[in-house]
């Protein structure tokens, strides 16, 4: 197994015997697994101020710093704006003109009292969701500073966070990160059909490693709890083939208290790549990561647009045995590499079709009509004797210094004489 950033012992020093899960942790998991949309959640589920300040900080909202608070208030008054002109709501005056905008996240939650207040709140939870997410991204692009260095403290960051969960003792026996080499992110978009940068995910990726499946829930509940805000998984790239949701909903005193998802957390019995084994089992999701700017990246109009800004990163969990096993067989990397490699080939060779028209392709006169294959020569590819352990779910990340196959060799068919 590959060695661990944090170097984390395989022996830890407690381990967390159980965990006990709020209805709020057990509906952010479901999302986690389901790569479903909070836009379609009917309800919250905070049980007091104390969950609502845990939850804003995690989206990177200092609330000891006026600034925060002002923007906190920004955006619920351009959420309840817009809804007012253009939905033409109307909304009553505490919902309206509430002493403090966390109450509105326990309201959301309150499905106990008036039933319209509690729809109403969570309407506008929704638009502050979308509008701050909108504008972070306009930040973004406003803040003169480069992508890379923005991963960089991203990656600072979920070190950091880490290094906490090490020391509390959850069964995590590997922790580590690696960044898309820029040859991977070239075979990956002529690979896949959405060959568009904009659509690659996993620039910046972290993979855990648990001791054993009975992990996996306590895991996921701390990333929930403590790495970033369930809200901004990315909807529809997430993947499950390992944990059986019915073993999140057992936490759960009473599971009918569950509300209904648009997608259902069901547990998925294949690879979601094409490219990896029918066998490859791993929880797979996608997070844009909220970053605090450093103050003296901030500008002025803070209020505004905020300070926060958001990458999106790659999350792996699976379990130590799960682990071994998609390094062997049908999930060797090496395997992994060469049928990306094929499809790569046969993606670029398709061009030399028009060449092949024209030329005789024996004694009868006709044109060839067939299209020049083209083929992967795999005695080019050097043996993999590195680790296999960096293959992922949605892709397998090329770590550059033990890159196993850096290179194929495509085979074009010479012209005829």
């Amino acid at each position: 197994m590959r060695r661990d950033i944090l170097e984390l012992d395989t022996v830890l020093s407690r381990a967390i015997s159980q965990v006990d899960l709020s209805l709020h942790d057990v509906e952010a998991i479901r999302l986690v697994l389901s790569g479903g949309s909070v836009v379609d959640w009917q309800r919250l589920a905070f049980d007091s101020m104390g969950e609502v300040d845990r939850y804003l900080r995690l989206n990177r909202l200092d609330l000891d710093d006026p600034v925060d608070w002002e923007r906190l208030r920004y955006v619920f008054n351009e959420a309840v704006a817009y809804l007012e002109e253009r939905l033409y709501l109307r909304f009553p005056r505490e919902v309206r003109y509430p002493d403090d905008v966390r109450q509105i996240f326990l309201w959301a939650s309150d499905t106990s009292g008036f039933r319209r207040r509690q729809v109403l709140c969570c309407v506008i939870l929704k638009l502050m969701h979308v509008i701050h997410h909108m504008e972070a991204a306009d930040l973004k692009f406003k803040v003169p500073v480069a992508e890379e260095e923005l991963f960089e403290l991203v990656e600072a960051d979920i070190l950091r966070r880490a290094r906490v969960m090490r020391d509390s003792g959850l069964p995590v026996l590997s922790f580590y990160g690696s960044r898309k080499a820029r040859s991977s992110v070239i075979t990956k978009l002529i690979a896949k059909k959405q060959n568009i940068a904009a659509t690659v995910f996993d620039k910046l990726r972290f993979r855990l490693v648990v001791d054993g499946k009975d992990s996996l829930v306590p895991v996921l509940t701390y990333l929930v709890q403590e790495f970033f805000p369930f809200n901004y998984v990315i909807p529809e790239q997430s993947h499950n083939n390992l944990l059986p949701p019915d073993e999140v909903l057992s936490y759960l005193a009473n599971p009918t208290d569950l509300q209904g998802l648009a997608e259902d957390a069901s547990l998925q019995t294949s690879g979601k790549n094409e490219f990896s084994g029918a066998s490859y089992r791993m929880i797979n999701f996608i997070v844009d990561y909220p970053l605090a700017l450093p103050q003296e990246l901030v500008p002025d109009f803070q209020f505004e647009l905020g300070r926060v800004v958001f990458l999106m990163v790659e999350f792996q969990v699976v379990d130590e045995e799960t682990a071994r096993l998609n390094e062997a067989g049908e999930n060797a990397h090496s395997l992994y590499k060469m049928r990306q490699y094929d499809v790569v080939a046969k993606r670029l060779i398709r061009g030399l079709q028009g060449l092949s028209r024209g030329r005789k392709s024996n004694g009868s006169g006709k044109e060839a009509d067939e299209e020049p294959t083209a083929k992967v020569d795999r005695t080019a590819l050097p043996d993999p004797d590195g680790d296999a352990t960096d293959q992922g779910v949605d892709d397998h990340v090329d770590f550059e210094p033990t890159e196993i196959v850096k290179r194929s060799a495509l085979v074009i068919p010479k012209d005829e004489d």
